[in-house]
């Protein structure tokens, strides 16, 4: 299945892509174990494009224990060469508030724990892959001019911080990435964008605002809810299915 055109992996809110038309499940047996869920294989505008929920289809999986290396061993097992992840962050800085669309080119890692990496057994092969720029040049300009073509609202550029969760961060947490220069903070971005450079795919985050991180707002008292969260998610990624199609046209 080599002609796939492009890998969505959907985030928090996100867990199918309504577009896709006659798609079929593909869960192929990866050496890291098994991926988050089924991977939906489909058309979209006559080109074949897979989606795959990062926390499950009914969001089953926390940030810290999602399989990241068979979710993208599994992508590339069927064909992807280009991933286009969605991931749901709150907002520091003030370009990036609620029901904002981004595609950050810059990344911090503040996770622990995770499995990074594919040098992670004994005998495998040690890989010293560049990571100056953690996001695919070529895949964050095609992003940018399809959101263009698109008429969709997005923000370009910014650091995208990436946290251990479960958990929401506390005020200090949130200042301190604030003075360390990022712009938003998630809690998927890493070890995902890592693995897919060592895995050779292409790779580009498609960042959805969702609320404003703890203390980052107007209203330093705001208490995040689980359905603000849904709702800002939901108006935020109104304009994807047409950004995905321009992608796919460019």
């Amino acid at each position: 299945m080599n002609d796939i055109a492009l890998a969505v992996i959907g985030g928090t809110g996100l867990y199918q892509l309504a577009e896709l038309q006659g798609p079929q499940a593909h869960q192929p047996v990866t050496r890291y174990g098994a991926l988050s869920g089924p991977i939906r294989v489909g058309m979209l505008d006559g080109h074949r494009v897979a989606f795959l929920a990062r926390h499950g289809e009914g969001h089953a999986h926390p940030p810290h224990l999602i399989n990241y290396r068979a979710n993208l061993a599994a992508l590339q097992a069927i064909g992807a060469r280009r991933v286009l992840a969605l991931n749901t962050v709150g907002g520091i800085t003030g370009r990036f508030g609620p029901r904002v669309l981004a595609c950050p080119d810059q990344l911090i890692d503040y996770t622990w724990g995770r499995i990074s990496t594919l040098c992670e057994e004994p005998g495998t092969e040690v890989l010293h892959v560049d990571f100056g720029e953690p996001y695919t040049r070529e895949l964050r300009a095609g992003v940018l001019a399809a959101a263009r073509a698109a008429g969709v609202d997005l923000v370009d550029g910014g650091c995208y911080g990436a946290t251990q969760g479960p958990r929401l961060e506390t005020r200090a947490e949130i200042a301190r990435m604030r003075r360390d220069g990022c712009d938003l903070v998630g809690m998927t971005g890493m070890p995902e964008a890592a693995l897919a450079r060592e895995l050779g795919l292409d790779y580009a985050c498609l960042a959805i605002v969702a609320n404003w991180a703890a203390g980052a707002g107007p209203d330093v008292d705001e208490v995040i809810t689980l359905q603000d969260v849904l709702d800002n998610v939901a108006a935020a990624s109104a304009g994807l299915p047409a950004l995905l199609r321009a992608l796919l046209a460019g």
